[in-house]
């Protein structure tokens, strides 16, 4: 199962942002903070520098409800992972499934099952334990709302049955020429598919190019974690043109909105860190 443990800071690309907020550049004596203020929402919520000051734009999606885990369990979690590294999904199943009975609170072993049952072509199981983690883990974990949200799309009909199994085969591809060629073939093919949207978008060379695919994933409600993305990368697009303004109002609502992802909020505050810095 060749997932990351951690996500990652990657320089990422534009955002867009609200009339009704705004970004201050100057101290102010109203923040609770008493430092700098960077944004403020329309809900009256504040970012300040000392907020952002030790953002690493990494998540460590493996301590979430890790809390007291049974050794037992890691152990059982480490070795259900080497299994599926070769191929043996039954003994991985076997494996995380003792994990879980062991750490229930833990969404590591039910993401992991989730992802096994993905690559063996199993969606409907897939689905229900890709939910599972949902459900445990609201504000996300690794990619499980993107392969929740691709898996019904595929039960309804907008990806033919298999495209996800064969979609996230794309994370392991490292041939970038390929890679976007596959991707262009995608949303050429299914243009309502978002991630895939977002994926070709870090692989465009041009800015122009760039926004239309982050606008048409923009269109075809994204799940929350790849509208974040999306908009982060629109953010950073906007930064690059000189619109310093119009990338904080953006990444400063996705790091104050409730709704946002853990990933999504983190690599907002990461990417002000940039840019006030």
């Amino acid at each position: 199962m060749p997932l990351a443990t951690c996500f990652h800071l990657v320089l990422a690309v534009g955002v867009m942002g609200s009339a009704s907020c705004e970004r201050v550049g100057h101290s102010a004596g109203d923040s609770s903070m008493g430092s700098q203020l960077v944004f403020r929402d329309a809900a009256g919520r504040e970012l300040t520098a000392d907020q952002l000051k030790d953002i690493s734009g990494t998540v460590r999606w493996e301590l979430i409800g890790a809390e007291a885990i049974p050794a037992e369990a890691l152990r059982l979690h480490s070795e259900a992972r080497t299994a599926g590294r070769r191929g043996d999904y039954g003994r991985a199943l076997m494996l995380l499934d003792e994990a879980h009975g062991l750490a229930p609170n833990w969404p590591y072993p039910v993401y992991d099952k989730a992802f096994t049952y993905l690559l063996q072509g199993d969606s409907i199981r897939a689905e229900e334990h890709y939910a599972e983690v949902d459900r445990m883990a609201p504000r996300g974990f690794f990619t499980a709302k993107t392969s929740l949200d691709c898996l019904r799309r595929e039960r309804a009909g907008v990806v033919p049955p298999g495209f996800c199994q064969a979609f996230v085969t794309l994370e392991w591809m490292d041939d970038k020429v390929k890679k976007r060629a596959i991707l262009e073939g995608i949303v050429e093919k299914f243009p309502a598919f978002p991630a895939a949207w977002k994926e070709l978008s870090s692989l465009l060379d041009d800015d122009v190019a760039r926004l239309r695919a982050i606008m048409r994933g923009l269109e075809h409600d994204p799940d929350r974690e790849t509208k974040g993305m999306l908009l982060i990368n629109r953010a950073m697009l906007l930064h690059r043109r000189g619109d310093v303004d119009g990338a904080i109002a953006i990444l400063g609502e996705l790091a104050l909105d409730p709704q946002s992802t853990l990933g999504v909020e983190t690599m907002a505050k990461a990417m002000l860190a940039r840019i006030v810095r």
